[in-house]
Parts: C-alpha cells; structure tokens; sequence
C-alpha cells in the first residue's frame, strides 16, 4: 500500500539532505545552458564538487528550440571532440557544419553531466552574491517563483570558491557584480561591454576568447562571456557554446589544483 504522506516525507527529507549537503562547493555554477552544463561536467568529471542553479524548471536553454523551433543544431568541426566524447549523434551537412538533434543533444549531455556528479537545482535563481574583500565566494538564492511573483521573502545563501555565469544573453550574476564594485569589471572599460549585432563567425570565435574571469572568482561562458566582454551574437551554432563550457573547466580546474598544492 502506497501511503500519501510517506510519498511527501521521501520527497521533503532527500530534498532537505541535497541541498543542506550543497551549500558549499568548489564551483556554482548559475545557468542550465549548454556551456554550464559542457563546465559541469568537466568539473564533475575532474571530482570537483559543482552545484548548477537553474531559474526554469527545465534545462538546456536555447539549445531545445535548435533555430526558431526547428529543432536541430549545427557544430563546426572544433566540436566534435566533446560530442564524440559525449556519445552524441551529428551527420555533416557539408564540410565544417554538422548538425545533431537538439532533444538528443540536450538530454545526452544533462545526463552525462549528471552521471559525472553535477548537481542540480531548477526553479532557483541566483538574486544577489556572497562578496569577501572584493572577490565573490558564493550565491544569494530564491525560488524563480518568488521572484517571479515578487513576494517579499528573504533568500539563503551557498559558498562557492568560484562562480560561472552561463546566464546568456542576460549575464545575470554579473550585473550584479557590476552594480556592487562599478567600473571594476576585467573588461576594457570596467564595465559590462553589452552583446553585439549577430555576426556567427566572429561570435564563434570571440566566445572562447571571451571566456574568462571578469572579476576574482567568478567566470563567464557562453553568450555571457560575449554578452560581457562586448562580443557579438553567434545564432544557432552551438560549438563555441560547448567549447566555452570546457575552457571555463579548464581554467578553474587549474586554479583548484594550483591552490591545492599549494596548501599540501
């Protein structure tokens, strides 16, 4: 016999136990898109202990609707490497353009990520950051639907050593950063560059560029990295967005063992 109250005690105990073991963490990463959910795999995959918080209740962000709905993506040849890692189907279109399923692509690589140890936690959005002698160390969070309906309800906070924004177009996490310490982002101006008209293969290329720390302790990657550092949009290829995702692995990844052998 199923007991509707044994059915809400499971749901509420395991819930309680992953977030409360969640509050700290190597790495934060806010944003479910492809380039924070490509960083947090390769950070899970590295035994890094990585939370993602997601303001929808689904992941994957644009990748879903491919281009206008239709939903298939296009990589270029620089991307197979991850797809080919993560066991994702693509044909070629014609040299330097493949295309996959986007409802593959995003399942397959939100569940590899998983596997890997990412945790995960939707309907959450990040409000405000955790700051330390000018440097952020973590996240103020609320439900997206608190948020949403604009209730007045004080939010928890977690610890991170760094912190990712993958938010896209929006750079959430770092106009927060911007409006606590103007002028003091790592941009040229110190100050949020803003996203440029559409232009895919100078985007491409710009996304990695662009993917790196703009203020100590936190990242950005994807369209963020672009969005902040004054890039311009790439439009429904996805390969910059993925290999953005495992450059910003790369360069916390070293920083966490720089840091560990330091303290060994």
């Amino acid at each position: 016999m199923l007991d509707e109250v044994v059915i809400s005690r499971a749901i509420l105990q395991r819930f309680y136990e992953k977030l409360s073991e969640n509050l700290e963490a190597d790495v934060a990463i806010v944003g479910g898109g492809p380039a924070g959910l490509v960083a947090g795999y390769y950070l899970s995959k590295s035994r890094k202990k990585v939370v993602m918080f997601e303001r929808k209740l689904s992941i994957g962000g644009g990748m879903w609707g491919g281009g206008m709905l239709f939903n298939e993506i296009v990589v270029q040849q620089d991307a197979l490497p991850i797809l080919d890692e993560l066991q994702i189907r693509y044909r070629e279109f014609q040299p330097n353009y493949y295309t996959a399923d986007s409802v593959e692509a995003v399942s397959t690589l939100t569940s590899k990520a998983s596997k890997a140890g990412l945790i995960v936690f939707n309907c959450m959005s990040a409000e405000d950051v955790l700051m330390r002698k000018d440097r952020v160390t973590g996240l103020v969070l609320n439900w997206s639907a608190v948020e949403i309906a604009g209730l007045h309800v004080d939010p928890l906070s977690m610890r991170a050593r760094y912190v990712i924004d993958a938010t896209g177009h929006a750079t959430e996490v770092v106009h927060v950063v911007r409006k606590k310490v103007p002028g003091r982002l790592l941009t040229e101006s110190g100050e949020i560059e803003g996203e440029k008209s559409m232009w895919s293969d100078r985007a491409e290329a710009l996304t990695l560029e662009n993917t790196r720390e703009v203020f100590s302790g936190l990242y950005v990657a994807g369209m963020a990295a672009n969005a902040t550092f004054g890039g311009p949009r790439m439009g429904p290829i996805f390969g910059g967005m993925l290999r953005s995702g495992k450059k910003a692995a790369s360069l916390i990844l070293e920083k966490l063992d720089t840091q560990a052998g330091e303290g060994s």
